[in-house]
């Protein structure tokens, strides 16, 4: 591919950032922040369109214990292309309830995705998830971080995590070292 960003002209951006609060020895808030900003002039269904913010929307989630339950979850959309947006706000209710445990990008899409909900407050969610996984395990109270716990986590979430690769033989080693 030939890419020049000198002669290119940016005309979007999309921002997404996550951060882990803890709350308790177990509990923790991961917020997710959506933003898109259109950087040229561009025409929309309804006519010309002028640069500016185009999504701005943050999620919160309450998490519980290295189950990665989901107890609460909560929207907020301060800047939104049109006035309909605003009925989805509440389109991730069904994800209360729901641990963050492999096929939950899935399961997300399959309960709020297309017409019952927001792509782009799917897109966040999804995104959030293995932030909401690093956040959570690097914040747990614990002297020691079981190996066998980490493994069932873990274990194909991706290649270098793959039940045959050589993390996933360290972790069952250092399991066995300790019974």
């Amino acid at each position: 591919m030939n890419f020049d960003k000198k002669t290119a002209q940016k005309i979007h951006t999309r921002k997404i950032q996550c951060a882990t609060y803890k709350c308790s020895h177990d509990t923790f808030i991961v917020e997710g922040v959506l933003k898109d900003d259109r950087l040229a002039d561009s025409y929309g269904p309804v006519g010309l369109r002028s640069p500016g913010t185009i999504h701005h929307m943050t999620i919160r989630m309450l998490v519980k214990g290295l189950d990665l339950l989901i107890e609460d979850i909560e929207v907020e959309m301060p800047t939104l292309p049109n006035e309909y947006c605003i009925e989805t706000i509440k389109c991730l209710d069904p994800i209360k309830g729901m641990q963050i445990v492999s096929g939950f990008t899935s399961k997300v899409k399959s309960l709020v995705g297309g017409v019952k909900g927001c792509v782009h407050l799917v897109a966040l969610l999804t995104a959030m998830a293995p932030a909401a996984f690093q956040g959570v395990f690097s914040g747990m109270d614990r002297k020691f971080k079981a190996p066998g716990i980490i493994g069932q986590k873990m274990e194909n979430t991706c290649w270098v995590w793959r039940s045959d690769g050589p993390l996933m033989r360290q972790l069952k080693d250092a399991e066995n070292d300790i019974n």
